[in-house]
């Protein structure tokens, strides 16, 4: 038996997180597209000065949910931008959120984006960024679009170390029949990898590079939600990430300000 709403809400209540807890767990689940997208957005945000009036762009939104959050908790308008997910299914849980004046929804890829350079306060990409981003020239390329000594947030699954040969327990078969590690998990980096990257910039300077204290078991309660839930898009890694025991998965974030 599915888990009533009043129990999925204290499963998915963190204290870390007070913002994110406080959201519809149903609305959250129902909308997550990965690990759960508000908490990742609130712990950027601890680093990361976000005011009222603010222009922020949501790069790789999925469904729209931390753009939503980032308005209502922050007073920022926010640009949602998505490849997967049309605007139009954006706009409707945007509408449905009342912030019609506060989330713009977008569609456009991450290499071609239509916006006037130095037009954005603030840029967050919250369990994407590392599917586009990871090339030597992108940042380069996004921090175009900030103003100067405007700031940019990321947040996402990462390395908490190396390695040359994928560790047998992420590539067994799971008992519902995923299997957790696939060609795109090689965009999973370490936090030094991430460092380096972003250090080469000329364009900013970084400001905070951290991974997420017990990360891997703040995921693995998240997987144990979808798992009660399901189905979902996505099966839930549970069994992996209870297996891996925070050896090599975990939660990176990088926030860096572009140069005036």
């Amino acid at each position: 038996m599915k888990p009533s709403k009043e129990e999925l809400g204290e499963m998915l209540k963190i204290d870390r997180f007070p913002r994110a807890s406080a959201y519809d767990p149903e609305w959250v689940i129902e909308n997550q597209m990965g690990p759960n997208a508000l908490w990742l957005a609130e712990w950027v945000c601890e680093n990361f000065r976000l005011e009222p009036g603010m222009r922020v762009l949501d790069m790789g939104c999925g469904k729209a949910m931390t753009s939503i959050f980032l308005a209502r908790e922050f007073g920022v308008t926010v640009w949602a931008n998505d490849l997967w997910i049309t605007p139009s299914e954006n706009w409707e849980r945007i509408r449905q959120a009342g912030l019609e004046t506060s989330v713009f929804p977008i569609h456009a890829e991450a290499h071609s984006l239509p916006y006037a350079e130095e037009f954005f306060d603030a840029i967050v990409s919250l369990d994407a960024y590392h599917y586009f981003g990871t090339g030597d020239l992108y940042l380069g390329y996004i921090t175009k679009f900030l103003k100067p000594a405007g700031r940019i947030g990321i947040a996402g699954p990462g390395l908490v170390r190396d390695f040359e040969k994928v560790p047998e327990h992420l590539t067994r078969p799971q008992k519902n029949g995923a299997v957790f590690w696939a060609d795109d998990c090689w965009t999973f980096h370490t936090l030094d990898w991430w460092r380096r990257l972003w250090g080469r910039s000329s364009r900013v300077e970084v400001e905070s590079a951290e991974l997420l204290q017990d990360g891997w078991r703040i995921w693995l309660e998240w997987e144990k939600v979808l798992a009660l839930t399901g189905p979902h898009l996505f099966p839930p890694d549970d069994e992996v990430l209870e297996a891996d025991q925070g050896r090599y998965i975990g939660f990176v974030s990088m926030t860096a300000r572009k140069h005036a």
